[in-house]
């Protein structure tokens, strides 16, 4: 699977989708205690306006050939998570203090302000920083380093899971690509598996039990 040819396609619905939420349904309910203009803003600032930030931190353990012109590469960092799905895992197993400082943080964030006819421009920056990193540079993210080609599919599961609740909120469809659903899914999966949650998600994907109430691997 592409994992970049998926966030550009996330990335290209996902401003499709913002384009036709209606005016009127911004300030009712989104998710939890957001509105649908928090979690939209959310999304926003997560999975497409943070991507060439984290992008520009991206460092090779492969040395330029000094035939090559171009910057000098930064130092190489070392990898932290090794997958994407340990990305999640990270921040469910951290001190729940912490936790609940980053939710606080995420909801803060949410509430700031965001030019909503910026989306797409933001979608093309993010897209356009993808051309200069390789997939095996390691960026720096919050839970430490990570190679691109793991970092980014997190960024694609914001905007097909937070994407799916923008549609629902909104009483629109959403329409993402099938390979980009299927990312998401794959790795809500992993995930699942990483926290030691795999035979319960087996379990229920194959009929044999319901998940319990309230379950989720994020």
């Amino acid at each position: 699977m592409d994992y970049r040819r998926t966030y550009r396609s996330a990335a290209v619905t996902f401003v499709d989708l913002v384009r036709r939420v209606p005016a009127d349904r911004l300030d009712g309910p989104g998710l939890g205690d957001w509105t649908l203009r928090e979690l939209i803003s959310h999304t926003i600032s997560s999975a497409l306006e943070q991507v060439p930030a984290v992008l520009g931190t991206a460092s090779s353990s492969a040395p330029r050939s000094p035939s090559l012109p171009g910057a000098p590469r930064k130092a190489p960092q070392p990898v932290n998570i090794e997958a994407p799905e340990g990305y999640f895992a990270f921040v469910r197993d951290v001190p729940a203090d912490v936790y609940a400082a980053a939710v606080a943080a995420s909801t803060d964030d949410a509430r700031r302000p965001v030019d909503f006819d910026s989306t797409g421009e933001l979608a093309g920056r993010a897209t356009q920083s993808l051309a200069a990193v390789g997939d095996d540079d390691v960026v720096t993210t919050p839970v430490g380093g990570m190679r691109v080609r793991d970092w980014l599919p997190t960024r694609t599961f914001e905007l097909v899971v937070h994407g799916a609740d923008v549609a629902a909120a909104a009483g629109v469809p959403a329409g993402f690509d099938p390979a980009a659903v299927s990312e998401a899914t794959l790795l809500a999966a992993r995930i699942a598996v990483a926290l030691g949650e795999g035979p319960t998600v087996l379990s229920a994907l194959t009929g044999r039990s319901p998940l319990p109430e309230k379950f989720t691997v994020v």
